[in-house]
C-alpha cells in the first residue's frame, strides 16, 4: 500500500529532497529573474519554491500594493539562527514596498504549545519584537498584533471555519486534533487579515514545513465567496542545517546557534560542528576540503558572508586545500561574534523604543 505523503508543520520529520517536494506537492520553482535586487538567500538558491509567486513579482515590478506577513511563535524564549531566514525574506519584501504585518501567535501558542497568553505577551514584548527589529525589520513600516487582542482576526477565523471539512484537514495535515484545527483556522485568518483592510495580494515567507497552512488558506479563500480574497502566495526557503549535520537546527537537540549567543557558547559549538575536513591537515592540503558537507559553509552561505565573491573564493580555497578546517572554525567564530555584538547593540535600542512600535 502506498504511503501517504504529508508535510507536518507541527512535527519534527522534515524533507531532505527539495526537488522531490516541488514535484510531489505541486510547488512552483523559484525563478531568480522574476524578483528585482534579490537577497543572498535568493541569489544562492536557498529560496527554492513557492506558490503564486508571479502575482507578487508583478506587484513589485508594477509598484502595486501587496503585503508580506509572518508570525512570531512565542513558545520559545528566544529564536535561533535558523529562524533568521524568514526575517531576511520579510525584510526583502518590505524593502520592495510590501505593507508588512507581524503577528504574535499567542492563541496558537496556547493551543499547541501550552504557553500561557500572559507569558506569550511578555516574551514577545521583551524579546521577540525587539529581536526582529534588531535583525533589520523596519518597525515604522510594520504593523504588529497579538491574535488574542485582534477581534477582526478572531471573527474572521469563525467566519471561515465552515469552509473546510475534516477530511480536507486529514488530506493536508495527515492527522488532526481540536487544538490543531483551531490553530490552523487562526493561521488562515491571520494570512488573509490584511485583505480585510485592503484588497491586495500577499506573500508569506516560511519554511517548507508551513506549506500546509498556505494550501489550506488558498483553498478556503477560493470558497469564501462573500469576500474578494486574492489567493495568498507562499515563498519557501531551505533550512539552516544543524551544526551536527542534521537537516534543521533544533533547540531540543542543542545543535543550534541561539540569538544572542555568548562568545563561550559560540566557540564550544563551532569547535564541535561537523566539517568537510579530512582526517589530517596534511591530507586536506593534498586532497582539499569538502565544503558541500561542511556545516560551517552553510553558516557562511546563509548568514555570515554577505559578499558573493568572498564566499566563492573561500569555497575555492577550501576545495584546493589552501584553507583548513581549523581556519574555517576560527573565521566562523570571528564572524558570529561580530554578528552577536551588532545584534546586542541594536537589540537594546529596540527594547528602548518598544512603546513606539505600532501594535494593533
Amino acid at each position: 500500500m502506498k504511503k501517504e505523503k504529508f508535510i507536518d508543520p507541527w512535527g519534527s520529520e522534515l524533507p531532505e529532497d527539495y526537488a522531490r517536494l516541488i514535484k510531489e506537492f505541486g510547488l512552483e520553482e523559484f525563478k531568480l529573474s522574476e524578483f528585482p535586487e534579490p537577497n543572498k538567500l535568493m541569489r544562492r538558491g536557498l529560496v527554492f519554491a513557492g506558490r503564486g509567486l508571479s502575482m507578487i513579482s508583478k506587484a513589485i515590478k508594477e509598484k502595486k500594493p501587496f503585503y508580506a506577513l509572518s508570525g512570531i511563535m512565542p513558545s520559545a524564549e528566544k529564536i535561533h539562527l535558523g529562524n533568521k531566514c524568514v526575517i531576511d525574506n520579510m525584510i526583502y519584501f518590505q524593502e520592495q514596498g510590501a505593507k508588512t504585518y507581524m503577528l504574535v501567535a499567542d492563541l496558537e501558542s496556547a493551543a499547541t504549545r501550552n504557553v500561557d497568553i500572559k507569558e506569550a505577551r511578555k516574551r514577545a514584548l521583551n524579546y521577540h519584537i525587539p529581536a526582529y527589529i534588531a535583525l533589520g525589520l523596519d518597525y515604522k513600516k510594520t504593523k504588529f498584533y497579538f491574535q488574542s487582542t485582534n477581534k477582526e482576526v478572531v471573527s474572521l477565523a469563525f467566519s471561515l471555519s465552515n469552509k473546510a471539512t475534516l477530511n480536507e484537514y486529514r488530506a493536508i495535515y495527515g492527522s488532526v486534533s481540536p487544538a490543531r484545527i483551531i490553530s490552523s483556522v487562526l493561521q488562515v485568518a491571520d494570512i488573509l487579515y490584511p485583505q480585510i483592510e485592503e484588497e491586495m495580494p500577499g506573500i508569506i515567507p516560511v519554511g517548507i514545513d508551513q506549506d500546509p497552512h498556505i494550501r489550506l488558506t488558498r483553498d478556503i479563500a477560493k470558497r469564501a465567496k462573500n469576500y474578494k480574497f486574492f489567493l495568498p502566495s507562499g515563498i519557501y526557503h531551505k533550512y539552516t542545517p544543524a551544526l551536527d549535520g542534521s537537516l534543521k537546527m533544533s533547540k531540543s537537540k542543542g545543535n543550534f546557534i541561539e540569538i544572542p549567543e555568548s562568545p563561550e557558547n559560540i566557540k564550544n559549538k563551532i569547535m564541535k560542528a561537523l566539517t568537510g575536513g579530512r582526517k589530517t591537515a596534511e591530507e586536506q592540503k593534498r586532497l582539499g576540503g569538502q565544503p558541500e558537507k561542511d556545516m560551517l559553509y552553510e553558516l557562511f552561505k546563509q548568514h555570515l558572508i554577505e559578499n558573493d565573491k568572498e564566499l566563492l573564493q573561500r569555497v575555492k580555497d577550501n576545495k584546493s586545500g589552501k584553507i583548513l578546517s581549523r581556519e574555517d572554525k576560527e573565521y566562523a567564530i570571528e564572524l558570529l561574534n561580530k554578528f552577536m555584538d551588532n545584534f546586542n547593540k541594536k537589540f537594546e535600542k529596540a527594547r528602548n523604543i518598544i512603546d513606539k512600535v505600532e501594535i494593533i
